[in-house]
């Protein structure tokens, strides 16, 4: 029973869980039974839950059987009903015996749910319910699923590439492409790549229009074995991943460079790959990484040595960003920020905010008991009206599940513009650059907007960096930002929302762009001389313990 009880939990939506749903059962050091047989038994019982949770309310199983909890009842009527095996427990268990024992009326019940979908066999149920899941997930070493492309510009429906960084502090795209990628083809065009989903056998190579050292490879692409991986030359980097880096553009002049949050280290590496490209290397500046998580620093400190990038970056182990004090070395030097903080991580590819579950519900059992008493007495009006009427008034778990979402954004929000906040303060600043890898705007558009009019952002002169000051592949990039979202918190006419949802770029999942979920904002401001600069610090008394701005 165990491989119940280790998934049971896992069909409960919680709204501050983190990682995806492979991660959070291959990455459990307290599951019992095979991830293998966890991840499998979610998925498909996922898939099967508006069907089963109807034959399951009216059943009455949950009602019949109380120590029955929902999530529970789902797996075991799935494996019941669905599989050649059977339930996977002895067959003297007490909890496979309370669902076995109501196998003749779950199967009536799965019969009837078949029928009123007018369906002639499971199979053809079966087959409706793949369909509906659509066919996107990937497999689980990575490969596209098979279906192709073929509903092509709709959202979502759009093979994820395999994007490769060559690390230019090791290599360079041409020596990775007589090398690694000897004997791909290189395609033209990402979106021919996406729409036929080559096999692994087929090899292709994308070049990328936007991001210098980037490519894309078919989804199914293995790299992990090879050599350039290996040694460091090449970097499994998401693109839209490569776009903070990018837009932030340290420059040797500009001083040196912080990463308020490092792990695990993508895109430091980036910025080291970028001062490495200007060269002169007496005069090259630092990278401070800052990561408070002494877990996560461990990957980083990895990757920085896999890539030869230690040399660049200065590592702050247990470093809290907020707790950094700008007017004190080495903070007091520098010069481009870039920010990636914690958020809800709803871009992200295989981010299972997809896996809608439907429980069943115990109150629905409850009415079928209630009805089943009355069925000698003939239904009247009245009758069928108040049962309407107790079901119209059953708590809806969306809704609740809603409220604890706008909870936790607005929690992630806070903390994302005080980050922002922070990073204004730095007396050297030039340029920053915020990135989430989230879909909201209350953690984009909203912290972007709410930042620019704060009082920090007008005493130090901090401005949106304009599309047409960006650097050319980003001020290239088609999909920018909502202009409705930054109406939502724009306060007064003294900021141009246009410009700012313009200067805003945003990234789709499931596009054949071939980008996780992504948005970046860049700033820039003018340094001022160092004396108005000290007057400055000198108001400035950091966060109070409520976390507002001093």
């Amino acid at each position: 029973m165990s491989l119940y009880y280790d998934a049971a939990p896992l069909l409960l939506l919680k709204p501050d869980q983190s990682g995806s749903l492979k991660s959070r059962v291959f990455n459990s050091k307290v599951h019992k039974a095979p991830p293998k047989q966890i991840f499998a038994l979610v998925s498909e019982a996922s898939k099967w839950s508006p069907v089963l949770s109807e034959v399951i309310e009216k059943s009455q199983l949950l009602q019949l059987e109380r120590k029955l909890s929902p999530n529970l009842a789902l797996l075991l009527v799935h494996d019941l009903l669905l599989t050649k095996r059977g339930i996977s427990a002895p067959s003297s268990h007490p909890i496979r015996l309370a669902v076995e024992r109501h196998k003749a009326r779950l199967n009536a019940e799965l019969t009837k749910a078949r029928l009123r979908k007018k369906l002639p066999s499971i199979e053809a149920l079966r087959v409706q319910i793949e369909a509906k899941d659509g066919g996107e997930a990937q497999a689980s070493d990575g490969s596209a699923a098979a279906t192709g492309c073929e509903s092509e510009g709709k959202l979502g429906h759009w093979p994820h590439p395999r994007w490769v960084r060559v690390n230019s502090i090791k290599s360079d795209s041409d020596e990775q492409l007589r090398t690694t990628f000897a004997g791909y083809k290189t395609i033209e065009s990402l979106e021919e790549m996406l729409r036929y989903s080559p096999s692994p056998a087929e090899k292709f190579v994308h070049i990328d229009k936007h991001v210098p050292n980037l490519l894309a490879l078919p989804p199914a692409a293995d790299l992990s074995k090879t050599p350039a991986y290996l040694n460091g030359q090449i970097i499994l980097q998401d693109k839209a991943s490569c776009f903070p880096a990018y837009l932030l553009r340290p420059k040797l002049e500009y001083g040196d460079c912080l990463d308020a949050c490092a792990a695990p280290g993508n895109k430091t590496t980036h910025l080291a790959a970028i001062l490495h490209d200007e060269g002169r290397a007496a005069a090259r500046p630092n990278i401070y990484a800052c990561e408070r998580d002494k877990g996560r620093a461990s990957t980083l400190l990895t990757l920085l040595q896999t890539a030869g990038a230690q040399i660049y970056v200065i590592a702050n182990v247990g470093q809290d960003f907020l707790r950094t004090d700008p007017a004190k070395a080495p903070w007091d030097g520098i010069g481009t920020l870039l920010l990636d903080p914690s958020c809800s991580g709803s871009g992200i590819v295989g981010r299972d905010e997809t896996l809608n579950v439907v429980l069943p519900s115990k109150e629905a059992s409850d009415l079928s008991k209630v009805q089943s008493k009355k069925r000698k007495r003939k239904a009247t009006t009245e009758t069928t009206s108040n049962l309407h009427n107790v079901l119209e008034e059953i708590p809806i778990n969306e809704d609740k599940t809603s409220d604890q979402l706008s909870v936790r954004l607005r929690a992630l929000s806070t903390f994302q513009l005080k980050l922002l906040l922070h990073a204004f303060h730095f007396p050297k600043a030039r340029r920053i650059t915020y990135s989430t890898c989230s879909l909201f705007a209350e953690e984009n558009e909203h912290v972007v907007m709410k930042a620019l009019v704060s009082p920090i952002a007008q005493e130090r002169g901090w401005q949106i960096l304009r599309r047409e000051e960006q650097i050319s592949g980003m001020k290239a990039w088609k999909i920018r930002g909502s202009v409705h979202s930054c109406m939502d918190v724009a306060k007064d006419d003294e900021i141009d929302i246009s410009v700012v949802a313009e200067a805003c770029i945003r990234c789709e999942k499931g596009t054949k762009e071939g980008t996780q979920g992504f948005f970046v904002a860049a700033f820039v401001r003018q340094v001022e001389s160092p004396e108005t600069e000290q007057v400055i610090d000198q108001e400035w008394g950091g966060f109070s313990d409520s976390g507002s701005v001093s």
